[in-house]
């Protein structure tokens, strides 16, 4: 029987080619023929949904370079770890919206590199709006997975974030069905949270390769699962019916050994698709840096492997959705 062929999701735009969640990264990734690209969001202190991977913005921004915003430089603990650097709820979108996007991998990624410091920091409606104007000018249906991050962190500064989510969507045309939404998080109460405010579309729980998720942590302390528990089929069980899958690091999949040696597939994406959940990947990327070390070539960490023996694997494995990095490239292995 033939097999569909996976979702092919642009992870943040196209940031192998662009800074990562840069307007030109998300412009790259829908013309080079994407299914939907994914925007991370996180909270201002106003309260406005700002997309960066991270609510620590120093890595993909300039802020660090702005005298003006020196004293903003904190050390939190953020889900269990202490971060120091400048952190996005410290700041009102006014400020965040002067910042301008920066490359996360400079070294492995100079070209990409290149482009630092063109482009300003989005909020998540300019995003929604940029995927729905990029459908009618292609012709097609583009959707978004948008990823909420550090939701229990947030809920202690006092924003719901499930609240914000539903409001910004409700307002952008997103939130009833008419557009293809995917909504994911690593802490299944915000999911549920949305789900119950009534938000439609498909929801994914993200998975970790290790750790356990900070929501339920918070709640439960050490009884609280471990990802790779909720991974095996009791675990899945209780997910059946409450989300419609789960996404996946790439490693619970291929599973490599202590020498980065693929053991795989692992048994995960046939115990979901038996309970009736999708499943999809994160992140599927060309350079050595990122393969498992079968698909290594010459040439350094930036240097692109064997990738598609690696992707290979996954797509044969059946799974359901990948996210990539390079969305040419994606799109090229996985339509072609």
């Amino acid at each position: 029987m033939s097999r569909t062929p996976p979702l092919v999701i642009g992870h943040r735009g196209a940031p192998g080619y662009r800074p990562e969640h840069s307007r030109s990264s998300y412009d790259l990734a829908l013309a080079m023929g994407v299914d939907a690209v994914e925007p991370d969001v996180v909270v201002s202190k106003d309260g406005i949904l700002v997309v960066r991977h991270d609510n620590e913005i120093s890595g993909t921004t300039d802020v660090a370079d702005r005298p003006e915003f020196a004293g903003r430089r904190a050390t939190k603990t953020i889900d269990g770890a202490e971060l120091t650097g400048w952190f996005a709820e410290d700041f009102t979108w006014d400020e965040l919206s002067t910042l301008h996007c920066r490359e996360r991998l400079p070294k492995l990624r100079p070209s990409s590199a290149s482009f630092d410091g063109e482009q300003p920091v989005l909020r998540l409606r300019e995003v929604l709006d940029l995927v729905r104007a990029a459908s009618l000018d292609q012709g097609r249906e583009i959707g978004v997975v948008l990823e909420i991050k550090h939701a229990t962190y947030f809920a202690g500064l006092g924003w719901d974030v499930a609240e914000l989510v539903e409001a910004e969507l409700l307002d952008a045309g997103w939130g009833r069905g008419e557009l293809p939404l995917t909504i994911e998080a690593f802490e299944s109460t915000v999911l549920r949270g949305l789900r119950d405010r009534g938000i439609r579309g498909r929801y994914l729980y993200l998975l970790e390769a290790g750790g356990r998720p900070f929501d339920l942590v918070a709640a439960l302390g050490q009884d609280a699962p471990t990802y790779r528990d909720t991974a095996r089929p009791a675990g899945l069980d209780r997910l059946a019916g409450v989300v419609d899958g789960i996404s996946v690091d790439k490693r619970m999949i291929l599973a490599p050994d202590k020498l980065g040696r693929m053991t795989g597939p692992s048994p995960v994406i046939a115990d979901a698709h038996a309970r009736g959940l999708q499943v999809y990947t994160w992140t599927c990327r060309p350079e050595n840096a990122f393969l498992v070390r079968q698909y290594r070539g010459r040439g350094g960490a930036g240097a692109f492997g064997d990738y598609a023996s690696e992707w290979a694997v996954l797509r044969d494995a059946g799974v359901d959705g990948v996210f990539v990095d390079h969305a040419d490239l994606g799109v090229g292995f996985f339509r072609g």
